[in-house]
């Protein structure tokens, strides 16, 4: 277990993106939510690039008075402890690159829905000109033509509202001009309101779509939680394969040379008549044995090596690397929590599960948004306008707040027959939230299996630990004693290679029980959700959804 004064502290692009909040119910204060900075903040919340040199590194072509430290590759040598190696992996690995762009794509229709919301500025620009031509019957009356000129100009200003509200003001100036007539200008300023009374009156099913989208990209944070979490567990767990699998090796090659020094100890013997040829034989399996596992464990430690480098993806290092671990796993291990505080660990902080909740929730929006087409759409509109008259530009606009003019309040009504379309999206909309809620409590049951399995693993590895242990101190005497009636000529040769297998075997059974219950720690940590936690990685998603069913 990593120490407390070794913890992790990397700047994780969730960070950034922690503290997004969905929209409030009113106008005014959804006013006030600040639209996330996606684009600054970006380039500070991912940290490093993965081509970035370590610190300290000299740039290129700069002098190389660098000194490499542990976690630094040197001349084709990476000096590795599994806190340096899960510190890498979440500055270079490249999946996790990947996965940080997902929060920053899905916050992206946060705005898109916030800017159902945002006034638009408006404006019209027109020039018309037409001819007209009267003909007469009699020849000689001449035909009279018109010509007439309408140049037309409107800015405004209109927005939408989550109350349901539209409103639109407007500045609107016309030049018309004609044979028949001076030129006369018309200005205009007008307010509409329109108010939606039944459809699209409620301000929860008007920000719906918006809130839905704050929940997809709390849904994103809540993934890429798990990713991370399920990338430091397969860090750790290559971390610690790799470190077995170099036990594994030196623990062949022990071997090797004990049975190349029983092997030449035998032919001595046999060399002198103190024993029969025929156990020359049994000394030269034992030895052959030995080197077929030794050349097995070496090119385990290879793929081990190579998974591990491909997860922390050092910049300055190569497939061919020679990683050096520093870390030994501590035999003395301390007794396990009940199984009970994992389980509600997990039900609280398992990003899985957040996440499904998450989902419900959505569905829950889904469901208020398209109850609101069951409705027919009744709107109340109120217009009103003053207007100014006069021979020039000026002197209209200064004339608009004259008697001159015009309102108009009406109601609008709209309902399609049968109204088949709404009725099958709320319908789809209740029958998706079901769902969503039988996967939630389908993924609390899973849950709830998947810890105790893993507590059931870390506890059997923990007692095979001191049940090992005493196996391969018992199999030592074992040994003892045979190589002791070897010397005065009671025993055999193959009895001696059946005893120094047993210890083999039990060593290698006691590396791997050390190994295997730190992986089953780490598994049973991804499981409850507390992994990063524990490793000091800082992270959004710490705290659970609630859902109200």
């Amino acid at each position: 277990m990593m120490s407390p004064n070794r913890t992790l502290r990397p700047t994780l692009l969730a960070l950034a993106l922690s503290g997004l909040m969905l929209l409030p119910a009113t106008q005014a204060q959804a006013d006030d939510l600040p639209t996330p900075p996606w684009l600054e903040e970006r380039l500070d919340a991912w940290g490093p690039a993965p081509h970035t040199l370590p610190e300290g590194a000299p740039k290129p072509g700069a002098p190389a008075a660098w000194s490499p430290g542990p976690g630094q590759v040197s001349s084709g040598q990476l000096e590795l402890s599994v806190e340096n190696a899960v510190f890498m992996a979440l500055q270079n690995n490249r999946s996790l690159a990947m996965e940080q762009l997902q929060p920053l794509i899905t916050g992206t229709f946060e705005a898109v829905e916030r800017a159902v919301f945002d006034p638009v500025l408006f404006a019209e620009m027109s020039l018309s000109e037409d001819e007209t031509v009267r003909q007469f019957d009699q020849a000689q009356i001449p035909d009279q033509v018109t010509r007439s000129q309408r140049d037309r100009a409107e800015a405004g200003l209109r927005q939408s509202l989550p109350t349901g509200t539209d409103i639109e003001l407007s500045l609107r100036t016309v030049r018309s001009e004609s044979t028949r007539t001076d030129e006369q200008f018309t200005s205009r300023a007008g307010l509409t309101l329109t108010q939606a009374l039944l459809r699209g009156a409620r301000i929860d099913s008007n920000l719906a779509s918006l809130r839905q989208a704050r929940v997809d990209t709390q849904s994103s944070l809540y993934e890429f939680r798990g990713f991370t979490e399920s990338l430091v567990a397969d860090v750790e767990t290559a971390y610690w394969d790799y470190v077995l699998a170099s036990r594994r090796t030196q623990i062949f090659e022990e071997s090797l040379a004990v049975a190349s020094q029983q092997l030449e100890e035998t032919r001595q013997r046999i060399r002198v008549g103190d024993r029969p040829e025929s156990e020359e034989i049994s000394a030269r399996a034992e030895e052959a044995l030995r080197r077929q596992g030794l050349i097995d464990a070496r090119s385990q430690r290879a793929q081990t090596r190579i998974r591990l480098l491909q997860l922390i993806n050092p910049s300055v290092a190569h497939w061919g690397t020679h990683v050096t671990p520093l870390d030994a796993p501590d035999p003395q291990v301390p007794a396990l929590e009940p199984v009970g505080d994992h389980m509600q660990l997990a039900r609280e902080l398992r990003p899985a599960l957040n996440e499904a909740r998450l989902r419900v929730q959505r569905g829950e929006l889904e469901l208020i948004r398209t109850r609101q087409g069951l409705l027919p759409r009744l709107d109340l509109f109120v217009t009103l306008g003053q207007s100014g008259y006069a021979s020039a530009f000026g002197d209209a606009w200064r004339e608009v707040d004259g008697p001159g003019y015009d309102y108009s309040v009406g109601l609008q009504l709209e309902y399609p027959i049968g109204n088949r379309a709404a009725r099958a999206d709320a319908e789809r909309a209740g029958l998706s939230r079901q769902q969503a809620l039988e996967a939630l409590g389908n993924l609390q049951q899973l849950t709830a299996l998947d810890v105790q399995n893993a507590w059931f693993e870390a506890n059997r590895t923990r007692e095979q630990i001191q049940a090992t242990q005493l196996t391969r101190e018992l199999q030592e005497e074992v040994l003892r004693g045979e190589q002791a009636r070897f010397r005065v000529g009671t025993g055999t040769a193959l009895a001696l290679s059946q005893a120094q297998r047993d210890l083999l075997e039990s060593q290698l059974e006691e590396a791997e029980a050390i190994i295997r219950h730190r992986q089953a720690l780490t598994e049973l940590y991804r499981q409850s959700g507390t992994l990063l936690l524990r490793r000091g990685i800082e992270a959004p998603g710490d705290q659970a959804v609630e859902v109200s069913f």
